[in-house]
C-alpha cells in the first residue's frame, strides 16, 4: 500500500459563514446555516416564484458572499457566482497558509476541482441571450468562459499563481470524493508536489428551479451552495514542514448501479473495499459522514453497523450537491478538532449521485493542536 497522503491545511465557505473557523463553529456546535429566501424566478420560467412573489423556503446562501467586496472589482465583472465561491477558498485557504508561515511554489502546485455541471447560470443565461437577442451573435463574449465546466479552475489557477496541473471534475454529489483520487494520482506520478483539490456549487435561481424539477416527492432538502478546498502533500513533506496534518488519506473506492434499488449494495461494496486498502475492519470506524437517506443507507449497515458516530450536513447547510462531499470531509475535521478523544481514528465519507455513481473515502485523523490551526481564515 502506499503511502497516504496527508491534508495539511482547509478552507470552506457555506451557508455557516466564510472560512474554515465559521464552519467549524457553525458545524460543531450544531447551528442551522438555513435562511430564509428561496433564490428568485427564473427567467423566461413562467410560473417559477421567488421572494418577490411573496414565496419564502429555506435555502442556504454563503452570507454576506459579494464577489466585488469581497475579491475587489478588478477582473470582477463578468465573474459567476460558482467562480466567485471558488476563487474565494482558494484565497482563503492559502491566506492562512502564508499567516502561519508556509509557503507553496506555484510552479508545484496543482488544483482539482470538482462541479456538478459547472455554473448553471451561466449556461442559461447564455444560451437564453442567443435565442432571445435581435442575433444569435450578440451575446456577450464577456461571458462566455463561464458557461464552459472548467472555468472555476482556471480563474483559481490566475487568481492565485497555481501553475501545475488544472483539471475539472464533473461527477455530482461524489465530486468531493472524485478529486481527491485524481490529486493523489497526480502526486503519485510526480506531476505535483501539492495538490489543492475541492468541490464548488453555487445557489442561483437556475440551479434552484432544476433541483425542483427533479425533485421525486422523497422528502430532498432544500438547496444550498458551497465550496470546500484541501492541500494534500506527502506525510514526509508536511512533518519536514513542520505542517500540521489534519487527516490521512487512506483510500477511496467507487462503483457504478443501474437503478436506486442497487445503491445499497453499490455503497457497501464501496466502503468493504476501502477498509480493506485501509487495512481496517468495521470496528476501527468512528464515524460516518453521508448525506444518504436511509433506505440507502441500509447497505452501509450491514457492513459497518450502527456504531460508528453519523453526521451530515443537509439539514444545516442544504443539498450542496457537487461540495457535499467535499464539506463532509470539512465536517469530519472540524468534529475531530473539537473533541481530542475522537483524534487518531477512522473515518468515512460516503456518498451516491442520481446518476450512476457512488464513492467512499476513508481517513484517519491523528492528533493535532485544533480543528482549524493553520487552515484558511
Amino acid at each position: 500500500m502506499t503511502a497516504p497522503l496527508a491534508v495539511t491545511s482547509w478552507s470552506s465557505v457555506s451557508g455557516f459563514g466564510i472560512g474554515a473557523q465559521a464552519f467549524a463553529s457553525g458545524i460543531v456546535s450544531g447551528q442551522p446555516g438555513l435562511v430564509p429566501g428561496q433564490p428568485g424566478p427564473v427567467p423566461g420560467q413562467p410560473g417559477v416564484r421567488g421572494p418577490e412573489d411573496g414565496q419564502r423556503a429555506p435555502a442556504s446562501s454563503v452570507p454576506g458572499f459579494d464577489i466585488r467586496q469581497l475579491l475587489g472589482r478588478k477582473n470582477t465583472r463578468s465573474m459567476d457566482r460558482l467562480t466567485g465561491l471558488a476563487v474565494l477558498t482558494v484565497g482563503r485557504l492559502l491566506d492562512g497558509e502564508r499567516a502561519a508561515g508556509h509557503e507553496f511554489s506555484g510552479a508545484e502546485t496543482g488544483l482539482v476541482l470538482g462541479t456538478t455541471t459547472g455554473s448553471v447560470q451561466s449556461m442559461m443565461d447564455f444560451s437564453r441571450d442567443s435565442f432571445t437577442l435581435a442575433k444569435p451573435y450578440l451575446v456577450d463574449p464577456a461571458r462566455f468562459p463561464n458557461a464552459i465546466m472548467n472555468c472555476a479552475a482556471g480563474q483559481c489557477a490566475i487568481w492565485h499563481g497555481l501553475r501545475g496541473p488544472n483539471a475539472t471534475i464533473a461527477s455530482g454529489q461524489v465530486a468531493g470524493l472524485s478529486v481527491l483520487r485524481y490529486a493523489a494520482r497526480l502526486h503519485r506520478f510526480g506531476h505535483a508536489r501539492s495538490v489543492l483539490c475541492g468541490a464548488v456549487e453555487e445557489l442561483t435561481p437556475q440551479r434552484a428551479w432544476l433541483e425542483d424539477q427533479r425533485q421525486d416527492g422523497s422528502g430532498h432538502p432544500p438547496p444550498g451552495e458551497g465550496c470546500g478546498v484541501f492541500r494534500l502533500e506527502s506525510a514526509d513533506e508536511a512533518h519536514a514542514g513542520g505542517r500540521p496534518v489534519f487527516a490521512y488519506l487512506l483510500a477511496t473506492a467507487f462503483c457504478v448501479y443501474a437503478s436506486a434499488s442497487g445503491v445499497p449494495a453499490a455503497l457497501a461494496d464501496c466502503v468493504s473495499s476501502v477498509l480493506g486498502q485501509a487495512g481496517a475492519s468495521a470496528g476501527d470506524v468512528w464515524m460516518l459522514a453521508s448525506e444518504l437517506p436511509d433506505a440507502q443507507r441500509a447497505g452501509l449497515d450491514k457492513v459497518i453497523g450502527g456504531r460508528p458516530r453519523r453526521i451530515g450536513l443537509a439539514t444545516a447547510t442544504g443539498d450542496t450537491g457537487a461540495a457535499s462531499t467535499a464539506l463532509a470531509l470539512a465536517a469530519v475535521i472540524s468534529h475531530a478538532g473539537a473533541d481530542p478523544a475522537t483524534r487518531d481514528r477512522l473515518a468515512l465519507v460516503v456518498s451516491a449521485d442520481r446518476e450512476g455513481l457512488a464513492g467512499a473515502a476513508a481517513f484517519r485523523v491523528p492528533p493535532h493542536p485544533g480543528g482549524t490551526d493553520h487552515a484558511g481564515h
